[in-house]
Order: C-alpha cells, then sequence, then structure tokens
C-alpha cells in the first residue's frame, strides 16, 4: 500500500509532524506507524507518581487527534526499508510504500553501567505506559527509593515520590542539580527546595554497586556508605533510537543522533527526521548539543512537515535554544541559552545581572512570590545570551518571554527599555520589574 507522507514514532514529535502535513497538505495520505497502542505526554511522566496518581491520566490522547484529522494509524514497529524504493517493512510484516518519510524515533533510558543493574526493581523512566505502571505499583510497595541521576527527570520524581510518603535519596555525581540548564547558585536552590521536603541528596557522588538477592536491597557508594532500597530509579539519561536509521543508510551524528540540515532533511532525499533521535546544535556555539525536549521535538516536527514539498517555512534561528522549566516543591525554576558557566568556558566575556523582587505588588497578597533571576550578557555587545529564574508559576512563561528575546537577539538595552504591562494581582511593579532590574544592573558593568 503506497501513502503519500508516512511518519514513524506517536509521541510528542510523530504527532505534530502528522498534524501538520494534514493541515498542509489536505489532500495527502498520511500514515502514523507507532510501536505504544497509547502514547504519554512526556514531562508528565513524572507526575504519575502522586499528583495525577495513576499512568493513565497522563494519556495524551492522540489516537483520537488522528481519527478526527483523517490520519491512519498502524500499531507496529517499523524494523526496515529500502530508501531506493521508498518502502518500509514493519515487524508485522507489512510493507509501505512512501512519498516523504519522517522518522520521529524518539529516545530510550541510557542505562549506566553499574554493577547490579539487572537486578528486580532497579528501574528506568522510559515513555512506556505499560513500564511505568510497573514502575508505578513497585514504587506503592516500596519504603526507600534512590534515584540515581539530578537532573530534570531525577529531581522532579524524587520531588514527586517524597509527596507519597517514600525515603527519598536522590545521587548525583555533579556537584549540582539540574547542571544541563543552571549555573551551580541555583542548582544550590534547587537543592535547598528539594531537601525543604525531605529527599536526601547526595552531591559529588558515584554509585559504586547495586546489591540483593535477586532483588535489590541497598546501594553501595564510592565511599563505602551503604543506603537501603526497595526500588533503585536509573535517571541517568537518554540515548536516540536510531537503529532504524542506521538500516536505512541515514547519515548517523558522532554521538549517535540522525544528522539533519535547519529543514530536518536528513542525508537520504525525501527522508526527514524530528525530535529526540535527532542531532540539534547549540544556538550560540553551534557544537552539537544533547538536547531532548518535547517542546524541542514539536518545532523539529513543524519545521519538517512545512517543508516536505518545498520550503514554505524558512528557518531564520541558528540553532536550539535549551528553554526549559520545571516544578521543585513549591518554586518554579526555569532556563534558557546558556549558562554562565558554559559562556566562559566556551570564551564568551560576560556580564551577569540580577533581579530579586516580588512578583506581585504590593508583595502582601496571598499568591506573591520571590523571583529570583539571573540574565547573562556579552560584554562585548550586550547581546543576551540566557536567563535563569526561580520563583511562582509566572517563571514559566516568562521564560518563554526570554526565549524569543534570545532569537530576536536582543541586548541589555532593549531589556531595560522595553515597555511592560504590569498589574498589582499579576507581575511585579514597574519600579522593580525584574528584566529591567537584571538588565540595569549589567548595564552598569559595561
Amino acid at each position: 500500500m503506497k501513502y503519500d507522507i508516512i511518519v514513524i514514532g506517536g509521541s510528542a514529535a510523530g504527532l505534530i509532524a502528522a498534524i501538520t502535513s494534514r493541515k498542509l497538505y489536505r489532500d495527502k495520505k498520511i500514515l502514523v506507524i507507532k510501536k505504544l497502542e497509547k502514547e504519554l505526554v512526556p514531562c508528565g511522566i513524572p507526575y504519575i507518581f502522586h499528583t495525577l496518581g495513576a499512568v493513565e491520566k497522563d494519556y495524551m490522547g492522540i489516537e483520537e487527534k488522528f481519527k478526527a484529522n483523517n490520519i491512519d494509524v498502524l500499531i507496529d514497529e517499523v524494523i526496515d526499508g529500502n530508501v531506493k524504493s521508498k518502502r518500509v517493512l514493519t515487524k508485522g510484516g507489512k510493507e509501505f510504500e512512501y512519498d516523504k518519510l519522517i522518522i520521529a524515533t524518539g529516545s530510550t533510558p541510557f542505562v549506566i553501567p553499574i554493577p547490579g543493574r539487572d537486578l528486580e526493581n532497579v528501574m528506568t523512566i522510559p515513555k512506556n505506559y505499560k513500564y511505568l505502571g510497573n514502575v508505578h505499583e513497585k514504587i506503592k510497595n516500596a519504603k526507600n527509593v534512590i534515584i540515581i541521576g539530578g537532573g530534570f527527570i531525577g529531581v522532579e520524581v524524587a520531588d514527586e515520590i517524597k509527596k507519597s510518603g517514600k525515603n527519598v535519596t536522590l545521587i548525583e555525581a555533579r556537584d549540582y542539580l539540574l547542571p544541563a540548564s543552571f549555573d551551580s547558585d541555583f542548582g544550590e536552590i534547587a537543592k535547598q527546595e528539594i531537601e525543604g521536603d525531605n529527599v536526601k541528596v547526595f552531591l559529588s557522588t558515584k554509585v559504586k554497586e547495586i546489591v540483593g538477592n535477586d532483588k535489590v536491597e541497598k546501594v553501595i557508594l564510592e565511599n563505602g556508605e551503604e543506603i537501603p532500597a526497595d526500588v533503585v530509579i536509573l535517571a541517568t539519561g537518554y540515548k536516540p533510537n536510531t537503529e532504524l536509521a542506521k538500516k536505512l543508510g541515514i547519515k548517523i551524528s558522532e554521538w549517535g543522533y540522525i544528522e539533519t540540515d535547519d529543514y530536518m532533511r536528513t542525508s537520504i532525499k525525501d527522508v526527514y527526521a524530528a525530535g529526540d533521535c535527532v542531532q540539534h546544535k547549540d544556538y550560540f556555539t553551534g557544537k552539537p548539543s544533547r538536547l531532548m525536549l518535547a517542546s524541542a521535538a514539536v518545532f523539529d516536527a513543524r519545521i519538517a512537515a512545512s517543508n516536505l514539498y518545498k520550503l514554505k517555512l524558512l528557518r531564520t534561528n541558528k540553532g536550539s535554544l535549551n528553554a526549559y522549566s520545571t516544578m521543585i516543591g513549591s518554586k518554579a525554576f526555569a532556563a534558557a541559552g546558556i549558562t554562565e558557566a558554559v559562556a566562559k568556558e566556551e570564551g564568551f566575556d560576560v556580564i551577569v545581572g540580577r533581579a530579586e523582587v516580588v512578583d506581585r505588588h504590593p508583595g502582601k497578597f496571598a499568591d506573591a512570590s520571590k523571583i529570583i533571576m539571573k540574565l547573562i550578557f556579552s560584554k562585548e555587545c550586550g547581546l543576551l545570551l540566557g536567563a535563569q529564574i526561580v520563583g511562582g508559576k509566572s517563571v514559566g512563561e516568562i521564560i518563554n518571554i526570554i526565549s524569543l528575546a534570545i532569537q530576536k537577539e536582543v541586548n541589555v538595552k532593549d531589556l531595560l527599555t522595553m515597555q511592560i504591562g504590569t498589574h498589582p494581582l499579576l507581575t511585579a511593579a514597574p519600579t522593580v520589574y525584574p528584566l529591567s532590574i537584571a538588565a540595569e544592573q549589567a548595564l552598569a558593568q559595561m
């Protein structure tokens, strides 16, 4: 059977690739081939352990969206194909011909080689609802839970599991939490926040061995300390699913990702890729990035789908911004662009502007929160390079505005003179608006 457009993968990138294709090419036959019957909201996975309370409450509901948009769906796995004859072959023995192919095969957890990692109740956090249902059941019956990895998945999962009354220990090899997106000063705030919820945190610490008789019983640290464990969760990052791409002869990067151009075209004509399986490049340095975010996957998918038949959506940004937000305890953390540490490592001469204000005015309102903001600028030209914020929930949208500001090459003077709208119930006072205050402080250093 022939389709005009075949999308392999059904999570965020696959969903948007198919839906965008349908909106732009109404006469095309579209097929999505995906391995799982039900897809999860990727960023919602940590919250199945307490706030949502069940895996089922995190279902994305994309099956209905595909049906409503006249997109065919096959629950199967593409295992091979021929790019010359433009065909793909599924595990179930079905063969399809395509005109355009979009690969959105995502990622799977990367398991570090710790002795004992194969013991029962040593688990990961994949985007697989059946597997995560099992993880959820194991944790419900556990008393002591250890999470290895202090990135955003590890921190969010630790925070959620602690809310259900478990003894939770978080172990990170680096010397502060959330090291991919934040500098150490914000990592320390994150540590204080999660420790305030009685999660025990080990920094600059590696696990020597996971020990047990068939089932995990404890974790032994490199310093010899032993910690009891009923469940161990490995939150040590993800690796791209590129086995199919390799079989098809698509060029793979040094780090194992699919290489694409700015329009998500692979090395094979009429084959595109989007999402976690794609090699992104840093916005400022141009170097390969291990960025894996649903927001980035959706961006990729829209670019790929929009340009399948001709370049109709021109890409003007230079690379991928690490725009990210999360909740730890009662505080929202957000970041975009490069950190101060990375900027200095890359040779940028930087200045930093800071602001600590209350996000309501006056600050006596019941929902008022303190905002701590850090803006990183190039000292040479005043260009905004990055930002880090912690505060109330408004932080989640402030970082999106900052992300756009970075893409539009806003400088310190632009932020200082930006025209803003404020209201006592919604924002900080105009006299102490955090972007203006941080920009003013930075400008004074130039």
